[in-house]
C-alpha cells in the first residue's frame, strides 16, 4: 500500500524502473468563466522534498507565492504554458487543457524521461506518461507544478482585474461566483470571457 504521507512514492517507483527526470505536470483554471487555461510542468532533482509541497488548493496565497519562488530555484527544469479563452472557445476546454499541458513539457529546458500528470486522461503527449487521480496531493513533482500553474495564473488575473476593473476578477478570479455572476449580467461579458461557458454565453449581446 502507498503511504499517503509520502510524496515521492510515485518519483520512486519511477526511479526504481530507470527513470531519472520526472517531469510533474499540473493545471489552473479548467473551471473559471474567463481567462486562459495555464498548465506547468515541472522536473524536481531526484528525492527532493520541498517543504510544504501540496496540492495549490489547499495552501494560502502567502503560502504558494513563498513555495512559487522555492520551487523555480530548486527544480532542474520548470515550464509554464497558457492557452487563451478564444482558443478554449474555438477548441473545448479538456482539448485546451490538454494543450498547455503538453506545452508546458515542450518548454521544459531539460528534456524529462516520464511525465506524471494530475487527473484522468492526456492527449497529444509523446513522452511516456501516466495520469494519477489527485495526484496534485500525492506527488511532489505534480504539486510543485500545481503550485506553478496556480500562482502564474492568479497573477494574470490580478493583471486582468486593472484592465476590467469592473468584474472584480482579483476577488474571485473569474470562478463562477455569485458575485462574477452578477456583475456579467449586469456589464455584459469583457473580452476574456469564455464565451461558450453557461453563465455566460446567455449574456452575450
Amino acid at each position: 500500500m502507498k503511504e499517503k504521507t509520502d510524496m515521492l512514492f510515485y518519483e520512486k517507483e519511477l526511479y526504481a524502473q530507470g527513470f531519472r527526470l520526472i517531469a510533474g505536470v499540473d493545471e489552473a483554471g479548467r473551471g473559471p468563466l474567463a481567462g486562459a487555461v495555464y498548465a506547468a510542468a515541472v522536473i524536481l532533482p531526484p528525492d527532493m522534498i520541498i517543504e510544504g509541497l501540496d496540492d495549490s488548493k489547499k495552501l494560502s496565497e502567502k503560502k504558494r507565492e513563498a513555495l512559487f519562488d522555492v520551487i523555480c530555484e530548486k527544480a532542474l527544469a520548470y515550464s509554464v504554458c497558457a492557452v487563451s479563452n478564444e482558443e478554449i472557445d474555438r477548441i473545448n476546454i479538456l482539448r485546451s487543457t490538454h494543450k498547455a499541458m503538453c506545452g508546458a513539457v515542450s518548454g521544459l529546458s531539460v528534456r524529462p524521461d516520464f511525465v506524471i500528470i494530475d487527473g484522468n486522461s492526456i492527449s497529444g503527449l509523446s513522452t511516456p506518461h501516466k495520469t494519477i487521480v489527485k495526484g496534485d496531493g500525492l506527488s511532489a513533482s505534480i504539486a510543485a507544478a500545481s503550485i506553478l500553474a496556480k500562482v502564474s495564473r492568479d497573477r494574470y488575473m490580478g493583471h486582468q482585474a486593472q484592465l476590467y476593473p469592473q468584474y472584480r476578477f482579483d476577488k474571485h478570479k473569474a470562478y463562477g461566483t455569485a458575485q462574477h455572476l452578477a456583475l456579467i449580467a449586469e456589464y455584459g461579458p469583457c473580452p476574456i470571457h469564455r464565451k461558450t461557458f453557461k453563465g455566460v454565453r446567455e449574456h452575450i449581446r
